[in-house]
């Protein structure tokens, strides 16, 4: 049809329905509305598309869509296709009703050719207001040996990943983990964006290892769940791309950039009767939706949700081993409305339906306002480490859980489902008696919110009552007088309580029987008496006899019991390992009666925190010296491995950043070690407890304590008579002293290394927020996953977050990614402490940034060692000294040659301390550590 006859058929349309719409003026010459129109005026409007269904703002022909809401049908397919007239490249594969998205297929099937390294995927926008919305969506991309790097529509990095195959062949199965395939979850709206894939190793145009597969397919998928399928799902994508799920798209309206000028301009809001107008996710623009039936975009409006607060008689309340509680139901007239309809199947499964996704329900609790649910991907296993998050903001659910390890997926993943009645406020229900939930008499209404988001209203039993508070005479009271309570006399129950009566005179309270019995304390006075002065005299006698043979005895047996631990504990080998320190540093082997006196019994009051390995006390031993008793927690022999470890470890070491070992003992259960007292902490504390204050490290103080981290690291991996790896490095393993000089401690887990090793494969030990990646993915410990660690320490003490930090959209967020994010956007200052801000100048962040970069670099190769960490450091640290000192003493000679001035004005860590006249290890010597 040409765009004349449009023209007419609209303004025929119009006169039509003159009587029932606003001006003429309302609506556009194209064919597009401006104004709310009514469910008859739109009937005549084709209401699908092949196997799509199409729903008014969107339509197809004038007068049957929303501005900027036409689609067009391509009816020479089969089946046809719906496609954005604003762009006919754009396929509609689903249109959610009344809410403005869309499910549109994106994906990219290509092949790294002949001296090909690197290939890019575009996509940008058809239209304003059309965005792929944050959340459910997830970049996901199938091959061998490649990398991914994504970015927005503005070119800000999203994320980036990585996969490789064993010998370059592609699983047939396991998790979208990293081996033949990788994902990137789309956390913020986009207008488009831009992916790079690049070779891995350089491999141009040829498989890895006689790889087959040296093409890649990258989709986006909005149901969220692709990285938990198995791969060979994902494999049918290579020759069927209807098998991908497509990206959900948001189409925003935007002839009003937002909900409240578009409340002013009333002709042409489109929001109808008791529907909600929500902003776009991003980049300007509303939509609406309804909380309860109805269409939000016609005039007929939207209708409360129903509720039905009785159920017929005689429901079937039980499925397999679970009890189905009232508002949930399995038949029609059982439950309060559609959204808490269950079903049942033959095998005795509870399933609950959410959209198109059914979920097998594990748990019902009508106490909590809960449902617990796990999804149903074929070829389960058993898994709790990843949780979708998912609202229907319509009224009702809601399904939320914290992510439990970053690091690991599962092919099953639990759900906690919160859920309210309807979207009304308790106010606004309990005028409607007749739909009010709340039908026990000792039950009362409690407003349900998710964060900021307001979800409904539910019930709860009064305090002193159980049961279900949806129906009559639910919430019965509770015995307390049949349950442990603090009544010591005769208990009587009252409803949603109880009375305690105390116990009358010449009665005790028995404890056992919980009733009051008749005293025997002068029934048995005058026998107590008469007997006590008989037998006294002799007991005496025979406790004093008693008394000392038990003593000797008692001696005896824990001589035999500590010697019994110290062999167990490996005191033989200790004692071998120690016999050669020379006698001023000698380790010495405390025994277990002076630490009990130095500690006074291991009272709990002398306790001063507890780690990972063990629980540490502050003693006083004879000769005046306050120590830490650190005591391991558990017996095992891995433990006690680590325990001689750290004390083989510690009694090798002697630097004056390093916590230095007294001793150790290890006649109890459990070993112990001890060592120096430091008073001030951990660097944790101090920069974590309290963010709302100003921190009590300056800007000096932080370099300094970063540059004797640095030291002692430096000193371990090279300096030591065998090199030893940490392998926990953290701001928690960072003492601090009288002084505020820096104590490296805590080395269970640390290996050392013969001369000869570069590396070694352990089992992943760590703390999630330091942990090396590299490391984790490999198991090879280097001196580098210690400098990744270290550098983390860089990034709190110039962001002062902690490793694992809560973001603006509470979500948790990696502190390291967070810097790197930042520093590559330009927007380093804005996320620095405002304290750095103040005291530190630009080119001195600038350093520090650039050393954490560095630091923080994925490939352990491409990372300084700690040593040319430590020179960094202390060239800055003394660059500042000599700043202060030449403010107070203009004439002040420069320390550096002129030659060597831009030594480090570049970071070149790999050749950090080149040749020159300058000599940084000259310097360095002088100035105190």
């Amino acid at each position: 049809m040409s765009s004349t006859g449009v023209i007419v058929c609209a303004m025929a349309f119009v006169l039509a329905c003159l009587a029932a719409m606003p001006p003429a003026s309302a609506a556009l010459g194209d064919g597009g509305i401006l104004y709310i129109p009514s469910a008859a005026s739109i009937a005549h409007c084709p209401s699908s598309c092949g196997d799509v269904s199409i729903s008014y703002p969107f339509g197809i022909g004038a007068g049957c869509f929303r501005q900027g809401f036409e689609v067009t049908c391509d009816n020479t397919t089969q089946p046809p296709k719906l496609f954005l007239i604003s762009n006919s490249t754009t396929e509609i594969t689903g249109i959610y009703d009344d809410y403005g998205f869309v499910k549109v297929p994106m994906f990219f099937n290509s092949s790294f050719g002949p001296g090909r390294n690197n290939m890019s995927w575009e996509w940008e926008a058809p239209a304003k207001g059309i965005t792929i919305t944050s959340g459910g969506n997830v970049f996901v991309v199938l091959g061998c040996d490649f990398d991914v790097n994504l970015f927005d529509y503005e070119r800000n990095p999203v994320g980036s990943c990585m996969s490789r195959c064993h010998g370059g062949v592609l699983p047939t199965r396991g998790p979208c983990n990293g081996i033949g395939c990788c994902f990137i979850s789309l956390r913020n709206a986009m207008s488009g964006f831009q992916a790079t894939f690049s070779r891995a190793d350089g491999m141009a145009g040829q498989s890895s290892a006689g790889s087959m597969y040296p093409r890649i397919m990258a989709f986006i998928s909005g149901s969220g769940l692709y990285y938990t399928n198995n791969v060979t799902d994902l494999l049918l994508g290579w020759t069927n791309t209807s098998k991908i799920d497509g990206a959900v798209v948001e189409v925003a309206i935007t002839d009003q950039p937002s909900c409240e000028s578009a409340r002013m301009n009333s002709a042409s809001y489109a929001c109808a009767t008791n529907s909600i107008c929500r902003n776009a996710s991003s980049y300007g623009g509303y939509h609406c939706y309804c909380s309860g039936d109805g269409s939000p975009y016609l005039s007929e409006g939207c209708t409360q949700g129903d509720y039905n607060p009785e159920p017929k008689e005689h429901c079937r309340r039980s499925c397999g081993n679970m009890n189905i509680s009232f508002p949930f139901g399995l038949e029609e007239g059982c439950f309060g409305n559609e959204k808490f309809r269950l079903n049942c199947t033959a095998a005795g499964d509870t399933l609950f339906s959410r959209g198109d996704i059914q979920y097998r329900v594990t748990g019902i609790s009508i106490e909590d306002g809960t449902l617990n649910v796990t999804n149903m991907p074929s070829n389960a296993s058993t898994g709790k480490e990843m949780i979708i998050v998912s609202t229907d903001e319509g009224g009702g659910m809601e399904g939320s859980g914290p992510v439990e390890d970053l690091f690991d997926f599962s092919m099953v993943y639990d759900i906690v489902i919160r859920w309210a009645v309807i979207d009304s406020t308790c106010q606004q229900a309990s005028q409607n008696i007749t739909k009010y939930a709340c039908r026990s008499e000792n039950s009362y209404c409690l407003n349900v919110t998710h964060g900021k988001i307001f979800m409904g209203y539910r019930c709860k039993c009064s305090r002193g009552f159980k049961g279900n508070p949806y129906i009559l005479e639910g919430c019965t009271d509770i015995d307390e007088c049949s349950l442990p309570n603090n009544c010591n006399g005769i208990c009587r129950n009252t409803p949603g309580s109880y009375k305690c009566t105390p116990c009358p005179h010449n009665k005790e309270f028995d404890s056992s029987k919980r009733r009051c019995v008749t005293s025997t304390k002068q029934r048995n006075l005058l026998l107590g008496i008469a007997i006590g002065i008989s037998c006294g005299l002799g007991s005496i006698i025979v406790a004093l006899g008693v008394t000392v043979l038990a003593s000797k005895w008692k001696r005896g047996i824990q001589k035999r019991i500590r010697r019994a631990h110290f062999k167990k504990n490996q005191g033989l080998l200790l004692e071998q390992l120690i016999s050669d320190e020379s006698t001023t540093s000698k380790t010495k082997i405390f025994s277990l009666e002076e630490l009990e006196e130095a500690t006074n019994n291991f009272d709990a009051t002398r306790v001063l925190g507890r780690g990972g390995h063990g629980t540490v006390y502050k003693g006083i031993l004879s000769d005046q010296r306050v120590v830490a008793i650190k005591k391991s927690k558990i017996v095992e022999q891995i433990e006690i491995d680590q325990f001689i470890n750290e004390v083989v470890i510690l009694s090798q070491i002697i630097h004056r950043n390093v916590v230095k070992l007294f001793g150790c003992c290890l006649e109890d259960e459990v070993p112990m070690l001890v060592y120096e007292f430091i008073s001030n902490g951990t660097l944790y504390e101090l920069l974590h407890s309290d963010t709302t204050v100003k921190c009590l490290l300056s800007w000096d103080d932080r370099i300094r304590i970063a540059m004797e981290a640095a030291g002692a690291l430096a000193y371990l991996h090279s300096a030591a008579t065998i090199p030893i790896y940490h392998r926990d490095v953290k701001s928690s393993n960072i003492l601090l002293d009288d002084n505020f000089t820096t104590k490296v401690s805590d080395f269970g887990a640390s290996r050392s290394l013969s001369l000869d090793e570069t590396h070694v494969v352990t089992i992943v030990q760590g703390t999630f927020g330091y942990l090396d990646p590299e490391y984790y993915h490999t198991g090879q410990l280097t001196e580098k996953s210690d400098v990744y660690s270290f550098g983390v320490i860089l990034v709190e003490l110039l962001i002062r977050k902690k490793p694992i930090f809560i973001n603006d959209l509470g979500a948790k967020q990696s502190l390291s990614h967070y810097f790197i994010e930042g520093l590559h956007a330009g927007s380093l200052v804005e996320i620095l402490d405002k304290q750095v801000v103040e005291e530190a100048d630009q080119e001195e962040i600038n350093e520090i940034a650039s050393l954490t970069e560095a630091c923080l670099r994925v490939k352990g190769g491409d990372r300084p060692t700690m040593k040319e960490v430590d020179m960094r450091l202390q060239f800055l640290r003394t660059k500042r000294l000599r700043k202060g000192l030449a403010e107070k003493d203009a004439d002040i000679e420069p320390l550096l040659c002129p030659q060597d001035k831009n030594l480090y004005g570049h970071i070149d860590l790999v050749n950090a301390g080149s040749s020159g006249c300058y000599s940084l290890e000259q310097e360095f010597a002088s100035l105190p550590r």
